[in-house]
């Protein structure tokens, strides 16, 4: 955006010192190119020394309309237009000036557009008519655009289907659902292909619809299971039951995407299975290469707390993924061990330690806060110190600020400054001792008080000046 910004400011620099447009402008696909030049002109570009460059009327050049299509005086505007016709280059002011503060160069460049406008011209300027449609009454040009689109066949929509900016993609693809332009195979092709969201939903809810009960069409089925995305894949999933495959959900129960997994055991229900038996035998063996950490999370989503001794079975597996969501698991079913849990947070798998931690978080004060303390050692693992350090602080008063304070000086950055921001927030509360010297300690040791707020603290503390 910073280059199309700049490029644009350049070419009206080298407009305004007589370049030929075509020679001035650094990329005329860029619709932000465009926007910038309307802008440098506007509020920066004077050709004389009284700042009231004016073109002449006579015969003016493709570049002095340019600048005179920007000029900041509208009556300029309104009469630049008027040069235009013939000049296809310049179209894409005309497009910019259709959203004019100005009624009456508004007006003047819709008619202008509107005469102009082919099949052609609407394919190439769509993408600059989008970013202008934003504008107060920026609407004319799409909608013209629009509108011839519709009435042409489905050729030169196609570029558009693949463009670079999502919104020129989400415009092409909308028009050509509404108009039937694409087959649901290439729909699904689309679903499958696209990386934004908004064009995968679309683009899959249309080929699904276009197939009737009970119709198998791999051309449509085959691009939504195998797409990357998980949307499509969720939407193919589905589809599955419709189609009368509902045997084929099996094989997405163990998806890596949470959403599939959900629209899997929904269609094998359907078809009268039962999902939550089928990752209980998956999960049962805890030495079985074949388990997956998402056969774990299936048994998680859909298990109840019976499941439990599997999932604490599967947090000694050897596959560091599968131990993390087991502990996940685990909090998801709101089963909950504390001796069991401690014993994790010394895992050598980060993973492991966030979830066990995430798990203890409610139960911190039941964990030895001594055993914590020494965790805090500089030459422990990093996500057990940040375990170690969240726990503490969930114990709150006293042993917050002994963890808080232990850290002040600590290497690690982000440990650093967490622990200087405890140290700063923290307020004696119900369970501080009153009067309690180690707090005064603590408090001097941290060296982050002026004398004030030293004191202050040191009053809250029950403690004398």
């Amino acid at each position: 955006m910073r280059s199309s910004i700049w490029n644009g400011a350049q070419a009206a620099v080298r407009l305004a010192k007589g370049a030929v447009l075509r020679e001035a402008m650094f990329d005329v696909a860029d619709p932000a190119v465009w926007i910038a030049l309307d802008d440098a002109v506007r509020h920066g570009v004077r050709s004389s020394a009284d700042g009231t460059w004016v073109p002449s009327w006579q015969a003016p050049t493709d570049a002095q309309l340019a600048l005179a299509l920007c000029h900041w005086d509208g009556r300029i505007r309104e009469r630049a237009l008027g040069k235009v016709a013939g000049r296809p280059e310049l179209l894409p002011l005309v497009v910019i000036r259709c959203a004019d503060w100005a009624e009456p160069v508004r007006d003047r460049a819709r008619a202008r557009w509107a005469e102009a406008v082919t099949v052609e011209t609407a394919v190439a300027l769509a993408p600059l008519a989008l970013r202008i449609g934003v504008r107060y009454r920026g609407d004319f040009a799409v909608g013209l655009i629009d509108e011839v689109l519709r009435s042409a066949d489905r050729e030169p929509l196609l570029p558009l289907l693949t463009h670079a900016d999502r919104t020129v993609r989400r415009f092409a693809h909308r028009l050509a659902v509404e108009e039937g332009f694409l087959s649901a195979a290439e729909l699904a092709r689309s679903a499958a292909r696209d990386e934004d969201t908004v064009v995968q939903g679309l683009c899959a809810e249309a080929a699904l619809a276009a197939l009737a009960e009970g119709d198998a069409d791999d051309d449509v089925l085959e691009p939504l299971l195998a797409a990357r995305n998980p949307r499509t894949r969720s939407a193919g999933v589905t589809a599955l039951r419709r189609a009368g495959r509902g045997e084929r959900a099996v094989g997405f129960l163990a998806d890596r995407a949470a959403v599939v997994r959900a629209c899997a055991r929904y269609v094998v229900r359907q078809s009268g299975g039962e999902p939550v038996e089928w990752y209980r035998r998956r999960c049962a063996e805890a030495g079985d290469a074949a388990l997956s950490a998402a056969m774990v999370s299936g048994l998680a989503e859909c298990g109840d707390r019976s499941d439990a001794e599997v999932l604490w079975a599967l947090t000694s597996h050897r596959d560091p993924v599968v131990r993390a969501r087991a502990v996940g698991g685990l909090r998801a079913l709101d089963v909950l061990d504390v001796r069991r849990l401690r014993a994790l947070l010394d895992d050598p798998a980060p993973g492991v330690v966030r979830e066990a931690t995430l798990a203890l978080v409610p139960s911190a004060r039941m964990l030895d806060d001594g055993w914590l303390l020494e965790r805090l050692a500089a030459e422990r693992a990093r996500e057990t110190r940040v375990s170690a350090f969240r726990l503490l602080s969930a114990h709150g008063g006293l042993v917050r600020l002994r963890a808080a304070v232990a850290l002040v000086d600590d290497p690690d950055d982000r440990l650093r400054n967490w622990a200087r921001q405890s140290v700063l927030r923290w307020h004696p509360t119900a369970d501080v001792p009153p009067g309690s010297a180690e707090v005064g300690e603590l408090l001097e040791r941290a060296r982050l008080f002026d004398a004030y707020r030293l004191k202050r603290l040191k009053w809250e503390a029950g403690l004398r000046a």
